[in-house]
């Protein structure tokens, strides 16, 4: 039961995370600017986080007004948007100090998805599993390993992109999905 549970879970929600899900484009761009493994520590602890509330607000979280959610996503976005823009581009790649290269990578990873799509497909699946099995921990640990699997695959991506494309491109491009994303949820809020 406990392993059909999980797989479920984790099956649920990856499933209905990559669908049109705005972090595959966030995480894919944040890699193509900060070193892979701080970002990825960031985004985890995010992701652990938002599943953690799911799975102990799962209801309240999936009944907050679409305008408080999509208000604190656009201000993230457009947050974002203006620190990549202000952020000076290098030509060679950056070698960041240590403390400082990971703080800000994993602040910026945790930030990005820890403040924008509250109450997204993936915690309302695993609000309503843990509501129809009562196994808390199980459904946990299956979302936030389906997360955190979707992060993975986006941050590949990004450091792909990294590796064959110009950073100036990769910072305007960066900047205008951030403005993009920001808008959406500023109509979203109109809606």
């Amino acid at each position: 039961m406990e392993l059909s549970l999980f797989l479920a879970t984790f099956g649920t929600v990856f499933l209905a995370e990559l669908i049109g899900d705005k972090a595959l484009y966030t995480i894919s761009t944040l890699a193509t600017r900060y070193r892979a493994l701080p970002l990825f520590c960031g985004f985890t602890v995010a992701f652990m986080a938002k599943m953690l509330a799911a799975v102990l607000l799962g209801r309240v979280i999936s009944t907050l007004p679409t305008p408080l959610i999509a208000g604190v996503a656009a201000a993230t976005f457009f947050l974002m948007a203006i620190v990549l823009w202000l952020k000076e581009p290098h030509s060679e790649p950056i070698a960041p100090a240590p403390s400082s290269g990971w703080s800000s990578a994993m602040l910026i990873g945790f930030g990005a998805i820890f403040f924008t799509e509250w109450g997204d497909v993936g915690q309302i699946a695993a609000a309503t599993l843990v509501a129809s099995y009562q196994a808390p921990f199980i459904v946990w640990l299956g979302a936030t390993l389906a997360m955190v699997t979707k992060g993975v695959l986006a941050m590949t991506l990004g450091v792909s992109l990294r590796k064959r494309v110009p950073r100036k491109i990769l910072r305007l491009g960066a900047v205008c999905l951030c403005l993009l994303m920001g808008v959406l949820s500023v109509l979203k809020i109109a809606a």
